[in-house]
């Protein structure tokens, strides 16, 4: 190695490379010649949840909305609870405003969402939660309607809740009878308003754990404002979501493209990865919404937004979901 001068060395391919023991590279770092990006191939557009923001401890709901955009997002997914900008203390003004204030930044609203399914759930043992479930439910339907998007995710129902201490098992039976009753109280406001009531898969809350339990509970309602708001990170752990994908055809509405390894053993929240460093076949995924045209959003959901620099996750997600859409050359700079 002595004997090569830099022009030998970059006459060999080698320039760059790692230096391993007596000099000897270890490895050659890539020529990558830029190339234009291709035509899309997947026509699903990209969103990212609200919860991978530190909003609103570091972040307002505009600056998120504004971040989502400058990373390159179609559009954002916004979460309902007891104490934000979008809560119970907000009415159809103050989301009418939030939907404008979008409008003008120019990111969509992909979908409203929920944590409040679990602390007040659609069948729970005491009656007073299930009615304020429902209460909440209707609030945010007319929520959704209000910020200018026609999905909403519901979850429906739980036999079991293994992050919740407070929650009775309920019985499979009992369970699905109380899941009908509400949903089917919450149609007639759905259908007015234009919203469509997409039910989610869990898995871990033991109720609709196959695609055939959820395409016979959707159907069953024969409405077309209940719908499927897919998951694929919730079943990842024993099952495949590019098989529920087939099997619920055109029944999904909304989609939480979400990232989980089988690597670990855990199965609490920290299971679920940043976009790409998981175990889930992305493109077995895509091709099997594609085979069934979904062309609706691929929300990123993650639950821990980053503790410094956290635009970082936001940009690194935009830049995985567009390679993943073919929106970017494989070796096309970030």
């Amino acid at each position: 190695m002595s004997s090569l001068n830099r022009r030998a060395l970059l006459g060999t391919g080698l320039a760059g490379a790692v230096g391993g023991p007596f000099g000897l590279p270890l490895f050659a770092a890539p020529q990558i010649t830029p190339q234009a990006a291709p035509a899309p191939q997947y026509k699903m557009k990209t969103s990212i949840n609200l919860w991978a923001f530190p909003y609103p401890g570091k972040m307002s709901l505009e600056d998120c909305l504004r971040l989502a955009k400058a990373a390159g997002f179609d559009g954002i997914e916004l979460n309902y609870d007891l104490d934000s900008d979008l809560s119970p203390k907000s009415g159809t003004k103050e989301f009418t405003r939030i939907r404008q204030l979008a409008e003008k930044i120019g990111i969509a609203i992909s979908g409203l969402c929920s944590f409040l399914f679990w602390p007040y759930p659609l069948t729970a043992n005491d009656p007073a939660r299930r009615a304020r479930g429902l209460e909440l439910a209707g609030m945010m339907a007319q929520a959704a309607h209000d910020l200018g998007t026609k999905n909403l995710l519901v979850v429906p129902g739980a036999v079991h809740i293994p992050w919740r201490t407070d929650y009775d098992p309920v019985p499979n039976d009992v369970c699905l009878v109380r899941a009908k009753e509400a949903v089917r109280q919450l149609i007639p406001q759905a259908e007015k308003l234009g919203v469509s009531l997409n039910m989610e898969n869990i898995f871990f809350n033991g109720f609709l754990m196959t695609p055939m339990e959820m395409v016979e509970f959707v159907d069953g309602f024969a409405s077309e404002q209940v719908g499927v708001h897919f998951d694929t990170g919730n079943i990842m752990q024993y099952q495949f979501p590019e098989h529920w994908i087939k099997i619920l055809g055109n029944r999904t509405r909304n989609v939480h493209l979400k990232e989980f390894t089988k690597k670990g053993t855990d199965s609490s929240l920290e299971a679920f990865r940043p976009l790409l460093d998981g175990t889930t076949d992305w493109p077995a995924v895509l091709n099997a919404f594609q085979a069934t045209g979904y062309e609706g959003y691929l929300t990123f959901e993650y639950f821990h937004p980053w503790l410094h620099h956290p635009e970082a996750l936001i940009y690194q997600t935009a830049d995985s979901l567009d390679r993943l859409l073919g929106r970017k050359a494989p070796n096309e700079a970030v």
